[in-house]
């Protein structure tokens, strides 16, 4: 069986598309083999692309394609942040990823009471079609896969996000992102819900069935530990509980009647990257197993893409302190290179020296900016999101 699995390995990578802007080598110039391990493969660890999928999903690894590389940005107004999101593109950025104001994500106007202090600051406010059609204006839609961290009102900003790139001429079947949309994570630890679980589960399963039918390259869903981890979990129940989440939406969606190849494929995760590096690899490699194995032998699922867990993932908000800018950008690397080398397909690092260059914060020399001017609040933005909470993102 193990000679099995190292024939098969080698036809599929032989057949792959590798990546032609590198040379898969040393310093030294000694080419570096694209897959170590034992002669004895273990059929429970098995190769890279095949079932279980613990060495990963893909069986070129990055050799094929890097992960996609995003900055969570978001700040002021749709105009404001729209500028930013062209300055990312300019800069090589693969994807977008939109960070959305409190009020927005608890689904309230910016205009009323409850929002007052609040819009614009930890993210973009995006109140109406308008807002999202200028937050996008002049970016191809279908030509770049956009991340929106939204839960409790994702289905209404999801609209709002097809009806701008249909606005644009997109195409709603090629349209390429995830959106987060996982409430069951909202109730555990973040607590940013709007309705009672059912109301919520029942508009899941909508943009479950929408996207499996109308939209397929779109993830209509991110399932999430990482707010588990932060809110104090350890990495066995960051894992337990997010794979947990998971198997409620599979059955979700089966008792709407829906195929489990239909929309099962559609599925995505998030999860922490905290600074035990060998830790953090197992518990990916973990996830990856479990994920096959239930969704083969439980639920009966049988396309290869049903049973692969595709994941999201961001570096340790927590484990970073303002007293220690230099250290975090130790910490993040580490936790950033165990995301890596446990096969994630998308990836944000924190740091609290994020958005130095795009905030400007104001030197002795001058005056602060005006409290109600764009520059003003990038710099707010990045104090409230990097030093109290820790989770600024670049």
């Amino acid at each position: 069986m193990a000679d099995d699995l190292q024939r098969r390995w080698r036809e599929q990578y032989e057949k792959a598309k590798l990546r032609d802007d590198v040379d898969f080598d040393t310093l030294s110039s000694v080419e570096l083999e694209p897959l170590y391990g034992p002669d004895e493969v273990d059929p429970e660890i098995g190769v890279p692309g095949e079932y279980p999928f613990t060495r990963g999903i893909y069986p070129t690894g990055y050799r094929g394609r890097l992960w996609t590389k995003r900055q969570f940005a978001g700040f002021g107004g749709p105009a404001d942040t729209n500028e930013r999101y062209k300055f990312l593109i300019a800069q090589g950025q693969t994807g977008l990823s939109v960070a959305f104001d409190m009020p927005t994500l608890m689904g309230r106007d910016s205009d009323e009471p409850h929002s007052e202090g609040e819009v614009g600051r930890c993210g973009v406010a995006v109140d109406s079609l308008a807002d999202m059609e200028i937050l996008f204006g002049d970016i191809d839609l279908e030509g770049i896969t956009t991340s929106m961290t939204i839960s409790g009102p994702a289905p209404m900003l999801f609209a709002m996000y097809l009806a701008a790139a249909i606005k644009q001429g997109a195409s709603v079947a090629k349209l390429g992102g995830t959106c987060q949309t996982d409430i069951l994570k909202e109730y555990i630890a973040q607590k940013e819900w709007l309705f009672p679980p059912e109301p919520h589960l029942r508009l899941t399963g909508d943009m479950m069935e929408f996207c499996a039918q109308e939209a397929p390259r779109y993830y209509p869903l991110s399932i999430s530990g990482y707010h588990i981890r932060e809110a104090g979990s350890t990495a066995v129940q960051e894992l337990a509980f997010t794979i947990a989440s998971g198997f409620a939406h599979i059955e979700l969606g089966l008792r709407r009647g829906l195929d489990i190849d239909s929309f099962a494929p559609g599925l995505s995760f998030f999860f922490n990257s905290h600074v035990d590096f060998f830790e953090e690899i197992a518990k990916f490699r973990a996830a990856r197993k479990i994920w096959a194995r239930w969704l083969k032998e439980r639920y009966g699922a049988t396309k290869e893409r049903s049973l692969m867990l595709k994941f999201h993932t961001q570096t340790a908000g927590v484990s970073l302190t303002a007293q220690q800018p230099y250290n975090n950008v130790v910490r993040t690397a580490t936790e950033a290179l165990a995301a890596v080398l446990g096969g994630t397909q998308s990836l944000h690092t924190n740091s609290t020296r994020s958005w130095l260059s795009r905030a400007r914060r104001p030197s002795r020399s001058h005056s602060a900016p005006s409290r109600s001017s764009p520059t003003r609040r990038a710099w707010r933005t990045w104090r409230t999101r990097s030093v109290v909470r820790g989770s600024w993102k670049s």
